[in-house]
């Protein structure tokens, strides 16, 4: 497998795990479904430099003699490769790096199939087991530490050229601090609930009863009759028959 990278204690972001990420074609209305994340490293990993180093073993292999000139396109295009700076990945709202990633490399992967699930003794989940692989799937967040392992591949297509990755396996590491906000307690805001002044007691040994009778409303002179004009049946509203059946 030495054309399957793998990245150790690497940061977690965007995990589309539990549930596969759903992108809609607008030409071709084609859905396309993807088990995706990405996983952030130090400039100095030893899973870049050999991500890289594969990197530009498969161009050379794909497009020969114009490899470099390939590999520069897709240096100047984004969109065409996985992978990049972390000062790359700005947030549109604060114009700023995303948390975690300044400073820093990313890889994006993906599948349409749902990656492998390491547990913490080293072994891969039965894939037909979805409740042990969601279990575990669900410990993954935005800002937690992952071994992943992925898989480059040459995009060589009508759609151009590119560098994409495959997510092979992915394994939960350890935690670290939740990117964005994280978990958001506001429970300081709160006191013990009080009945409103005034209320009415509920009415012993009958839970149905009602607390307080409503008053009934007002008449203010004649009643009001309507239009001839109005469409048949137009008067008291009607209790709606699909109540109970949603």
């Amino acid at each position: 497998m030495s054309d399957v990278i793998f990245l150790s204690n690497a940061r977690l972001s965007f995990p589309n795990i539990v549930e596969p990420q759903k992108q809609r074609n607008e030409t071709t209305g084609v859905e396309r479904i993807s088990y995706n994340c990405e996983a952030i490293v130090p400039r100095d990993h030893p899973g870049f430099a050999q991500f890289m180093q594969q990197y530009a073993a498969l161009m050379q292999d794909v497009f020969k003699e114009h490899a470099q000139n390939v590999m520069q396109m897709i240096q100047a295009d984004r969109k065409s490769r996985c992978f990049g700076m972390g000062e790359e990945k700005v947030n549109k709202k604060t114009f700023q790096p995303y948390d975690g990633y300044a400073g820093n490399y990313f890889i994006t992967a993906g599948n349409k199939n749902r990656p492998q699930m390491i547990g913490p003794d080293g072994k891969a989940v039965n894939p037909d087991d979805l409740m042990a692989y969601q279990m575990l799937a669900r410990k993954l967040y935005g800002g937690c530490r992952v071994n992943v392992a992925v898989k480059p591949w040459v995009q060589k297509n009508q759609h151009g050229n590119g560098i994409r990755c495959d997510l092979i396996a992915i394994q939960f590491a350890g935690d670290d601090k939740p990117f964005g906000e994280g978990h958001v307690d506001a429970s300081g805001l709160f006191g013990a609930a009080q009945a409103p002044a005034g209320a009415a007691p509920a009415v012993a040994g009958n839970p149905w009863a009602p607390q307080a009778q409503m008053p009934a409303p007002p008449t203010f002179g004649a009643p009001v009759v309507p239009p001839n004009n109005l469409p048949p049946g137009f008067g008291a509203p009607q209790v709606p028959s699909f109540f109970g059946t949603k």
